[in-house]
């Protein structure tokens, strides 16, 4: 069955405290099954939600018309002042460096698709020269990847089975889609943005009761065989797939950089994601 947006309803806050919490609790048991598979022991779990909480105080809690202080962090979030400056130090630069790398390789695939120089009369995605004039893999990454070398490119999208080489030398794309294999960093980033932009949905359709709400489905049923999931797997991936690409190339038209001659005001991020799920039933959930 699909599940709808929430109806909006005003309650008490200590009923909604106690409903975050146990959703909260909910949210944390497939986080933490990965961040144990990962050796993350729970101490630097802690200190990197301190500084998530200390962030997010600094910026987004602020007195209007004032400047933030460490005191105003330190009432909001519960964290001593010498505790707050303690975690300001912590670093992330790892993850951004995994961001970025997904990012020039999805960016890559994606030019490959839409862009009319790099594929055929049909609309199809044609094999590529290395090197050389006109419409190459090196001409594609450099469009669509700035500066990274593209020999480095290429081993990441074949290693992840994106693209192959022909028996002529050229690169042929295999899938439209970058999904990491093998590194386990590269699949960890992705939930670093993936899942965080689906919990922004939700806030704003939670808190933003006066704004459009951002669409936020699914559909699912708990009685199903295990002889029919192969079936699903298939046909949610092809159809997901197909919608994708056909609101990518829409994206392409409206994005800036992709089109130079898009007109109006603001920079703004935005998209769609799909994702597929199935889990074993337990009773009482």
């Amino acid at each position: 069955m699909v599940e709808p947006r929430p109806i909006q309803t005003a309650l008490p806050a200590q009923a909604h405290r106690r409903i975050l919490a146990a959703a909260l609790h909910k949210l944390l048991r497939p986080l933490v099954r990965v961040l144990l598979r990962g050796g993350i022991p729970y101490g630097l779990f802690a200190d990197i939600a301190k500084q998530v909480y200390i962030d997010i105080a600094d910026e987004e809690f602020k007195i209007p018309g004032r400047k933030q202080t460490v005191s105003r962090v330190s009432i909001i979030t519960g964290l001593s002042r010498k505790e707050i400056s303690r975690v300001k130090e912590l670093a992330d630069a790892d993850a951004a460096e995994v961001a970025d790398r997904y990012n020039r390789a999805a960016r890559v695939i994606s030019g490959w698709v839409r862009d009319n120089r790099f594929r055929d009369d049909q609309g199809e995605p044609v094999a590529l020269d290395l090197e050389g004039q006109g419409a190459t893999f090196t001409q594609l990454v450099k469009d669509f990847s700035g500066d990274v070398p593209p020999r480095a490119i290429l081993d990441e999208l074949i290693n992840v089975g994106a693209v192959e080489s022909q028996d002529d030398g050229r690169i042929r794309l295999v899938s439209r889609a970058y999904v990491p294999r093998d590194s386990k960093a590269d699949k960890l980033g992705i939930l670093g943005t993936d899942v965080a932009q689906l919990i922004a949905t939700i806030d704003h359709n939670v808190h933003q009761t006066e704004a459009e709400p951002r669409f936020q489905r699914k559909v699912s049923y708990d009685n199903l065989p295990e002889e029919a999931l192969e079936e699903l797997r298939q046909m949610s991936g092809a159809a997901a797939q197909a919608l994708l690409e056909k609101i990518d190339r829409w994206l392409q038209t409206h994005d800036r950089d992709s089109n130079p001659n898009v007109r109006g005001t603001g920079r703004k991020r935005s998209g769609l994601g799909i994702y597929y799920f199935e889990e074993d039933y337990k009773e009482g959930e």
